[in-house]
């Protein structure tokens, strides 16, 4: 084991052991490779680095109460990739090989996958990026695939807890039809300027609209949104959000609790009737949300009072991280144990 204070783990960066890697060369790709280096050779002219060809993945591994190591939904991570990939025309990294990537990087860190109960996990993060140099405009011809693993404590430190968010009118995430359904860095880069202007003046994240009418809702920062009213869970329906593995795992809770679901896309003046809302990604789970304000109508829509989530989001959130860290009976068949 090692000499970590995992109780007041933050969300960041922390060395591991190995890393797992495979390249994409003659139109294959190879075999897995094991790494301790952190570092990775790369052509001055490289795709990912002049035209953005780079996508990459988030997943987490749990040590459950049996002491049992469980990855949630390690599929569902691949296939997203591929299609990922298939967006800006990187070679597709196949599923089975990728699940076993994540197996192996999982077993050759197992000591940094913190204990149960403190509420921290080991972090996957899966990328591939073009290493094949061009200086034209057009996909490169190798490829790198790589998996690192890092322990994190929770996204926020103060909890599962409400924050504020501000709605920007200002800035687009991604346009439709564009690159928001993929997860790319490029999108990411993109919502670095509203995100930090939202948290200068004290939100903990951005709150945007669709990029054509600046009428329906799209994403709160990097997470989806959903909002809850008369026992039914509400999420936006949109050519430019990225579809949230957990997003899509809540809205199968909510059914199996018993709620109604709604995709389909959300007017901002909607937000007024919700009785809760939140934002929901691998890195939260769910981020609850205590109030979105519109500056700009001079609006806030107010989901908690007392800071406190509300009864649906709370439900959600523990049934969720109990299948996880094995608390819970897994009914979907959502986790391996490695």
């Amino acid at each position: 084991m090692t000499n970590i204070d995992w109780k007041n783990l933050a969300f960041g960066y922390l060395k591991t052991d190995y890393n797992v890697r495979c390249y994409y060369r003659n139109g294959e790709w190879g075999e897995l490779e094991v790494s301790s280096s952190e570092e990775i050779p790369i052509h001055m002219a490289a795709t990912c680095l002049h035209y953005g060809q780079e996508a990459f993945e988030g997943l987490k591994a749990f040590r459950g109460k049996d002491d049992k190591l469980r990855v949630f939904r390690m599929e569902e991570n691949a296939k997203r990739l591929q299609k990922s990939c298939e967006g800006i025309m990187m070679a597709e990294f196949p599923v089975e090989k990728f699940k076993e990537a994540v197996r192996q990087a999982v077993k050759l860190n197992e000591r940094f996958v913190p204990p149960y109960g403190t509420g921290a996990s080991l972090y996957i993060r899966p990328l591939i990026i073009g290493t094949g140099p061009q200086v034209g405009v057009k996909p490169a011809d190798e490829y790198l695939f790589i998996i690192f693993v890092t322990p994190v404590g929770p996204y926020f430190k103060g909890g599962f807890k409400t924050t504020p968010f501000v709605v920007t009118r200002k800035y687009d995430r991604a346009a439709p039809l564009g690159t928001g359904t993929y997860k790319i860095g490029g999108n990411y880069a993109a919502s670095l300027r509203a995100g930090t202007e939202a948290v200068s003046m004290g939100y903990s994240n951005v709150f945007y609209l669709d990029a054509i009418e600046k009428k329906y809702i799209d994403e709160c920062g990097a997470a989806n949104f959903f909002g809850i009213r008369n026992d039914t869970y509400i999420t936006p329906k949109s050519d430019s959000i990225l579809p949230s593995i957990t997003n899509k795992s809540l809205m199968q809770l909510a059914e199996h609790l018993g709620m109604k679901v709604e995709r389909r896309p959300v007017g901002i003046e909607e937000l007024e009737t919700f009785e809760e809302a939140g934002a929901c990604g691998t890195a939260a789970v769910i981020s609850p949300i205590e109030k979105i304000d519109d500056l700009d109508n001079n609006k806030q829509y107010i989901f908690s009072k007392d800071g406190q989530p509300g009864p649906w989001s709370t439900k959600l959130f523990k049934l969720l991280q109990g299948i996880q860290y094995g608390e819970e009976e897994d009914i979907f068949n959502w986790c391996e144990i490695i």
